[in-house]
């Protein structure tokens, strides 16, 4: 089966460096070249992604960047394939309203909505929105929320009185074509549950292989047993170069644009994360600049200071196309990568790595650039 590729949407703004932010971090960006999330800007972004053969984009959310359901819209008008990757969190609108939205989006698209469910990890900025469920009541609210929203999908009349939740009568006039398939992600055992129940997509941060695949077996295990079958996706960076040299000087120039006063404070208010998937990001480097390498060319130097995903693929364009082998040979189907900046990066890895994985077999581009002569890598 051919691998999925999906680029980032920087909504909370780019830089040639790296910018910090999410998980209780404040936004950064080194240097005097910050890219604000204009549509503009992130209309390029998203150009380019659909130009080298990724199938779609991933927005965040929080109130850290912009929303994604307004600015993934906005875009798409300006796009033509590309699918958008909209990150929500399901306890800040109804499950019946969040139904009759994507219904809409495909509608308005032709079908190009993906959704990246996101509980919430951080307690604080829940409180902000008006949520006060504690993290694990807040998963279990999650599996009421895609349950409704799955059997409406179906075309069924709901009515559910659940712990948190309830609704009655639910239905909705038309159906999305197709239904958008639901990306999961989440560390903690609560997590684990929900995505084997309702995911059709489970999302791990780039840990190293061998984490990445006990955390596959634990949600495949539990999927089988609620009798159903997943696929899976990481989420990385990614900084590839036409040698391994070239690509580890980039990463040593963006650690250096890192002052230890910006990682001590990021590290500070990510340790506070109430995330279990943050908390394995974080003890994958300590806060030290030291021996961010912690696989080959698996490397966390952006979590220093970025909360979430923080680690990137480092080396050649061959050697990256390696180490998205390895991850492959888990069960890993789909990449979720982003780069600083996101534009100039899209092509690095779209015209650097895409071709050699189709040389390979491992990757199928899509049909309106399978014939491009430049493809074939140089």
């Amino acid at each position: 089966m051919s691998l999925t590729f999906h680029w980032f949407l920087p909504t909370n703004g780019d830089s040639r460096h790296v910018v910090g932010g999410g998980h209780g971090a404040a936004v950064t960006a080194a240097g005097a070249h910050h890219r604000p999330p204009t549509v503009a800007y992130l209309g390029q972004i998203a150009r380019a992604a659909e130009q080298v053969g990724f199938s779609g984009v991933l927005t965040p959310t929080g109130a850290w960047c912009e929303d994604a359901w307004l600015t993934t819209a906005m875009i798409s008008q300006h796009t033509e394939r590309l699918k958008f990757l909209v990150a929500f969190r399901p306890g800040l609108l109804s499950p019946t309203f969040a139904a009759q939205m994507a219904s809409t989006y495909q509608r308005q698209t032709g079908g190009r909505l993906l959704l990246n469910v996101v509980t919430g990890g951080e307690s604080r900025e829940q409180r902000a929105y008006g949520d006060f469920l504690d993290k694990d009541t807040r998963y279990a609210r999650t599996g009421e929320f895609l349950h409704i929203v799955r059997d409406l999908w179906r075309g069924e009349t709901v009515d559910l009185a659940g712990e948190h939740l309830r609704v009655e009568g639910a239905a909705l006039a038309r159906l999305p074509d197709p239904a958008p398939a639901v990306y999961f992600g989440g560390s903690s055992p609560a997590a684990l549950r929900v995505a084997a129940r309702y995911a059709d997509i489970y999302l791990t941060w780039g840990e190293p292989p061998a984490q990445v695949a006990e955390k596959i077996g634990a949600v495949r295990r539990l999927a089988e047993e609620a009798g159903r079958a997943l696929r899976f996706g990481v989420r990385l960076h990614v900084i590839n170069r036409d040698t391994s040299q070239e690509a580890w000087a980039e990463a040593a120039r963006l650690l250096n644009g890192l002052d230890p006063e910006t990682i001590r404070a990021a590290q500070e208010h990510l340790g506070a994360s109430e995330s279990e998937g943050q908390r394995r990001m974080l003890a994958l480097h300590g806060g030290s600049r030291d021996a961010l390498e912690i696989h080959p060319g698996l490397w966390a130097g952006i979590g220093l200071v970025r909360g979430g995903a923080g680690t990137a693929l480092v080396g050649s364009h061959e050697e990256v196309a390696d180490l998205i082998a390895e991850y492959q040979a888990l069960g890993i189907e789909e990449f979720v990568l982003s780069g600083y900046p996101h534009l100039e990066a899209a092509y690095w890895f779209g015209e650097g790595v895409l071709p050699r994985l189709a040389e390979r077999g491992q990757w199928v581009p899509p049909a309106d650039i399978a014939t491009r002569p430049q493809l074939v890598p140089a």
